[in-house]
């Protein structure tokens, strides 16, 4: 592979992966906005927004695992040029994330009164119910956003939606401002505000992207004449088919960490706290190389379509390029200001001290998250989908959880130790899904 064509194709891929990129930050100033502004009101409100939400990861990965089926089954479409495909895929897309936001209202529901058996702080858990179930209705329009933004950046149409995205950014933050501290004559709801911004922002989000659909011309022909049809059930299951082992391997690893965030939470709100600064870290810088996977998804699903398979090894080739060239930069980030990071986050010298900790250890395994995610993004476009979700599955559960909890316990040391647990996790997915994607991509052996 020539230097020059590992520039150009990494040119491309930059380009598609730009808006992207900044599209899944903007999505990750919300929370990250919410893990400030909560900051601000003390360790238990902080605790409380990273149990809540801790919860709530496992639905939304399901909901992101539909998004990119929908993205998937649209690269393929628009590489043949059949945009009944790339129609039927947002529709039942949308039909299948909002059954998923719903049971995930009635999940958050029936667990309240069951709140206390995870065993957290009983001051997180006094605080917690409100909203937790708000940030639960929240996932209704959150996940039918993910499937709309996936469709549009399949169809290389991802800067509308970016700055739609952006807007509700905007609006979270204001809505934060009015409703967690009560200024501009709103009442003042502490951490049920946070809840209550975050759900119309994610609401009027998901107006504004449908919107520009129906109004857009470019996309008149590839997104759903009615809306409201019935479904088609075989393209619905066909659909699922795709979502399902994907949405299991985003879980294999987000699951991971929520049983790494409970086991922490047993350690107490201080280390509950210092765990979602330091994860809130990682997880914003985490956006640019899953925004990197996702161009590669649509490059490669493309390039499967139009049957174009000696394109693909380069265009992977540049996908991890970019990943490690960022991944060099923000690791020395974290290491270099590490106190200064966690210091913007919380006052109290302790949670302080422990985030900043974290932050060292973020640094190490970012470059694995990097490249797993890059070359799980390849193998989604090559509608490769089931046994990496079982590697991820056995990487996470086998080996991240149990030795988390050595290292944590027996160990001695304590939240850091959960997190080189699942660094090992992160590195063993890396190496594996690493050679199944090169293998996979070798011109004679694509079909």
């Amino acid at each position: 592979m020539s230097p020059s064509l590992l520039l150009s194709e990494s040119r491309i891929t930059f380009r598609l992966a730009l808006p992207l990129i900044i599209g899944q930050l903007g999505q990750m100033l919300i929370s990250v906005s919410d893990t400030l502004m909560l900051g601000w009101l003390g360790v238990t409100p902080l605790a409380a927004c990273s149990f809540a939400n801790t919860l709530i990861y496992l639905p939304m990965m399901f909901g992101i695992g539909m998004s990119m089926a929908v993205s998937i089954r649209v690269s393929h479409a628009r590489g043949a040029n059949e945009p009944a495909a790339a129609r039927a895929a947002i529709r039942h897309g949308l039909y299948i994330t909002l059954g998923l936001g719903l049971l995930t209202v009635a999940a958050a529901w029936v667990l309240l009164p069951f709140l206390g058996a995870f065993r957290q702080d009983p001051e997180v858990i006094a605080i917690v119910p409100s909203y937790f179930v708000i940030v639960a209705a929240s996932m209704i329009p959150a996940m039918a956003s993910m499937v709309v933004k996936n469709h549009a950046d399949a169809m290389n149409r991802p800067w509308p939606v970016f700055w739609i995205s952006m807007g509700g950014v905007v609006l979270n933050i204001l809505l934060n401002w009015l409703l967690i501290f009560g200024k501009g004559g709103a009442p003042a709801m502490g951490l049920e505000g946070a809840g209550v911004a975050t759900l119309v922002a994610r609401s009027a989000t998901l107006v504004a992207m449908i919107a520009w659909c129906r109004a857009d011309p470019g996309m008149k022909e590839w997104i759903p004449i009615r809306w409201l049809r019935a479904p088609v059930w075989a393209e619905m299951k066909d659909l699922l088919r795709t979502g399902f082992p994907a949405s299991m391997q985003l879980l294999a690893e987000v699951s991971a960490f929520v049983m790494a965030s409970l086991i922490i939470g047993n350690m107490g709100a201080a280390e509950l706290a210092s765990h979602q600064v330091a994860i809130q870290c990682a997880a914003t810088i985490f956006m640019i190389p899953l925004g990197i996977s996702m161009a590669l998804t649509v490059r490669i699903g493309e390039a499967r379509g139009a049957r174009n398979f000696a394109a693909m090894r380069p265009i992977l080739a540049s996908g991890w390029a970019m990943g490690i060239a960022f991944m060099l930069f923000s690791a020395s980030s974290f290491v270099i200001f590490n106190e200064a990071i966690a210091g913007m986050f919380i006052d109290d010298p302790a949670v302080r001290e422990m985030a900043a900790s974290l932050l060292i250890v973020a640094a190490a395994f970012q470059f694995c998250d990097s490249l797993q995610i890059i070359a799980a993004g390849a193998l989604r476009g090559l509608d490769d989908v089931h046994i990496p979700a079982w590697i991820a599955l056995g990487a996470y559960w086998v080996i991240s959880i149990p030795l988390g909890w050595l290292l944590a316990y027996p160990g001695e040391l304590g939240v850091t130790g959960m997190w080189w647990g699942i660094t090992a996790g992160l590195t063993i997915t890396a190496i594996l899904l690493g050679r199944r994607v090169w293998g996979k991509t070798e011109p004679e052996r694509v079909d």
